[in-house]
């Protein structure tokens, strides 16, 4: 990309692994960092195009909103009585949101255990991660599975994902043994599907011989929900069969509500309520239960919003991949979830930094695209960009092409 903005003065850039030297990196190890963001380039946060956190462009469902209108201005019938969920302690049991989730994926709800966002319920998942032994975590990966077994002193070591592959989905996962014959052989394996940040969806038939082989086997499917024909992939139907599976889910990005914190975890009864027993009271707030009552408990209005979610991946994700490809100085890799991971274009040094770019659309056309810096065994080579709505996505080819025509830096 001939008018790729310029490192600064020196010519120095951050280095392109920053786990080395802190554990959480350099970068963020999250995207959606609007409201902060904001605040430094001193604009409104509706200002900026946010590309760096994967969740549905439209507003959540109208029952949804209506609902929550609804327990803001009043309360709610509950047993003959009136509830409010602003000035009542929610349902320590949580028993209406778990025979909800329950229904949905046909499970008991002994086997659901609602949280304040997947991130808590890895925290929890990792305390048994760390008990049961060495942990093994697909790289590149997610960060906050390091955040949670740093939580315990658990003790992980990387098994690395190539960096190529094709588009044919879903694929079988990787899984190169227990490594070499002097390490310690992994004890729990910690799974992504779709992978994030690459956007591979693994087959089930590939996942499911795992659970033989290691004491357990944490699946984050925090994305699968909003991938076409995803469910099929899912390794929800297998955990009657295996008490050493657990299923973590979100329904952050598939609502397009973060604010809320809402995830599940679907596991063997024994386990949950171990889980249960450690953390702290109430960890899901009323508002948040009550929202995932209702948008669980519906099943035809949740089949019609999974529909226009899954179309409007498999609609947008291609045309997007097409249009960054079309620009040049960046590769879209094939992903079947709903963000792009893209690499900037090869020289004899490997990928070309994509950090100036970023900077660039972060400062100059108010554009959030997700450093990957923070995913261990990325670079700066690296950004991850969320599908957005087809304006949203115009928007950012826009500005990306006139980034490709700026004149090249001195020197470069």
């Amino acid at each position: 990309m001939a008018g790729l903005p310029a490192a600064d003065a020196s010519g120095s850039l951050p280095a392109a692994n920053p786990m080395a030297a802190n554990p959480m990196g350099a970068s963020a190890p999250h995207g959606g960092n609007r409201i902060a963001i904001a605040r430094r380039l001193g604009c409104r946060p509706d200002d900026l195009l946010e590309a760096s956190a994967s969740l549905v462009p439209f507003a959540p469902p109208r029952a949804l909103r209506r609902r929550l209108a609804g327990a803001l201005g009043g309360g709610l019938v509950f047993g003959g009585g009136e509830l409010s969920l602003l000035r009542d302690y929610p349902d320590r049991d949580y028993g209406a949101l778990r025979a909800a989730i329950g229904r949905h994926h046909g499970l008991d709800p002994a086997a659901v255990l609602p949280g304040n966002g997947a991130a808590e319920l890895f925290t929890w998942a990792a305390r048994d991660a760390a008990a049961a032994g060495l942990s093994l975590l697909p790289t590149p990966g997610f960060a906050d599975y390091r955040r949670a077994l740093a939580c315990w002193s658990g003790s992980w070591r990387p098994l690395p994902l190539p960096l190529a592959w094709d588009a044919a989905f879903p694929q079988p996962f990787p899984d190169e043994g227990d490594g070499p014959a002097a390490a310690a052989p992994p004890a729990v394996l910690w799974v992504t599907n779709p992978h994030n940040p690459t956007g591979q969806l693994w087959s089930r038939s590939s996942l499911e011989p795992l659970l033989d082989r290691f004491a357990l086997v944490i699946v984050d499917e925090a994305f699968l929900p909003l991938v076409p024909g995803g469910e099929a992939q899912s390794l929800i139907p297998l955990l009657p069969h295996h008490p050493n599976l657990v299923v973590i889910r979100s329904l952050t990005k598939l609502f397009a509500i973060a604010g809320l914190r809402l995830g599940y975890a679907l596991a063997a009864p024994q386990r949950l309520a171990r889980w249960a027993a450690w953390r702290d009271p109430w960890p899901v707030n009323g508002l948040a239960a009550a929202a995932a009552e209702v948008l669980l408990g519906d099943g035809p209005t949740l089949g019609r919003w999974l529909e226009r979610v899954q179309g409007w991946v498999g609609q947008e994700g291609p045309a997007l991949a097409r249009g960054l490809a079309a620009v040049g100085g960046v590769e879209p890799q094939p992903s079947a979830a709903n963000f792009l991971l893209v690499r900037g274009k090869l020289d004899p040094g490997g990928p070309v930094s994509l950090e100036p770019l970023r900077l660039a659309l972060e400062n100059r056309h108010r554009i959030l695209l997700r450093d990957c810096r923070s995913f261990e065994g990325l670079g700066e080579g690296w950004l991850r960009i969320a599908l957005l709505d087809r304006q949203g996505n115009r928007r950012l080819l826009r500005a990306l092409r006139q980034e490709a025509a700026r004149p090249a830096a001195p020197g470069r």
